[in-house]
């Protein structure tokens, strides 16, 4: 038995630290000691029934750890071997991976998500997203298990695991963002500090953070944003940037109608408005048929950053190593398991950037 944070019902107030019982791994499935895992607002989102997940579930899916029973037939890690936890693991056989679209396989996935592989009080419970991080230990599928280099800490290779794949292969993967380019940035939590590096990265020229809360304006600033505007206050760096014309690209990753619809004006015709953010199924985007044949921008979802996770992790990690991908400075707090609503309730004020919860 171990401990977890669970919830039985969407929309629980307070998630439950309770002892459950982990599946044993079959065959080709692995069980992983978890050190480290990100808090992230897709967690707060599926908790409140925002996000499509099966409850009872255990909550996390961006994590990392270490491999400690492994089931027959696991060939690519081993006990004692550090991983990362991939929630989207790609089969490399179906005609996605084929394609080079490993992060919109579903071969794996799915049946990640409908199976549970937690008990708790003789009761199934699933993980989120097919993981459970927020887990002391847990089951999934081989492939969902990349490895961890030795000199990679766990709470980095966990902040990897989804909201920097996310954010940084937005801007590197989905929308390619060319040198010189002018940038904006809705939404400056922990995805969007990513793509504000990503951008950075590519060479953008100007990057406007946008958002609401002035902390994670100041917080823009320190990862790479030139600019900054709260909310709706965008017109006066939208006429010095671009001269009213626009943005090159535009990242909302706020996963609202209202956002995205305000990414789509503020790109220039020709531009490309990426959406990031992880919104409601019901929540609808408005636009007119003249408009999508007239102003020729590109309109983009991005799922996982456009990654693929058995090449992607090491490359964000050869870009932290080289100095130009700053992950440590994106942990704002550092708790435990018990803290975890505590963790929620920070989140959901907007107080943080993104925290860890180490076991």
């Amino acid at each position: 038995m171990v401990r977890a944070a669970v919830v039985a019902e969407y929309g629980q107030d307070k998630a439950e630290i309770r002892e459950v019982e982990v599946q044993a791994p079959g065959h080709g499935a692995v069980t992983v000691k978890m050190r480290s895992t990100g808090v992230c607002h897709s967690d707060l989102s599926a908790k409140e029934g925002i996000l499509p997940a099966a409850v009872p579930m255990v909550l996390g899916h961006e994590g990392a750890g270490e491999v400690i029973r492994v089931g027959e037939g696991v060939t690519s890690v081993k006990p004692g071997d550090r991983v990362i936890i991939a929630w989207v693991p790609p089969c490399g056989s179906c005609k996605t991976c084929l394609r080079g679209e490993a992060n919109l396989c579903m071969e794996l996935t799915m049946a990640s998500f409908a199976n549970p592989n937690f008990v708790v009080d003789g009761t199934p419970h699933f993980g989120m997203a097919g993981t459970g991080t927020f887990a002391e230990e847990m089951t999934v599928t081989e492939a969902a298990c990349i490895p961890l280099p030795d000199d990679v800490p766990f709470e980095i290779g966990a902040l990897v695991g989804c909201g920097v794949m996310t954010g940084v292969g937005a801007a590197l993967n989905t929308a390619k963002v060319r040198p010189g380019s002018r940038v904006a940035v809705i939404g400056c939590g922990g995805v969007g500090i990513s793509v504000i590096q990503g951008a950075r990265i590519c060479g953008a020229a100007e990057i406007l953070a946008i958002d609401m809360v002035d902390g994670k304006l100041e917080w823009a600033k320190k990862f790479g944003a030139t600019r900054t505007a709260k909310g709706d206050a965008v017109d006066g760096p939208l006429q010095e940037l671009t001269g009213g014309e626009g943005f090159d690209y535009v990242f909302e990753v706020v996963g609202r109608s209202q956002t995205i619809r305000q990414a789509w004006d503020l790109t220039r015709r020709g531009g490309t408005t990426v959406v990031v953010g992880a919104g409601r199924m019901d929540d609808m985007v408005e636009f007119n048929a003249f408009e999508l044949f007239y102003l020729e921008k590109k309109l983009l979802g991005s799922y996982y950053g456009s990654g693929d996770v058995r090449t992607d992790f090491n490359r964000l990690f050869d870009l932290y190593r080289a100095g130009r991908l700053d992950l440590a400075g994106m942990i704002t707090q550092r708790l435990t398991l018990d803290d975890v609503n505590d963790a929620f309730a920070a989140l959901a004020s907007g107080e943080v950037i993104r925290q860890v919860i180490n076991f």
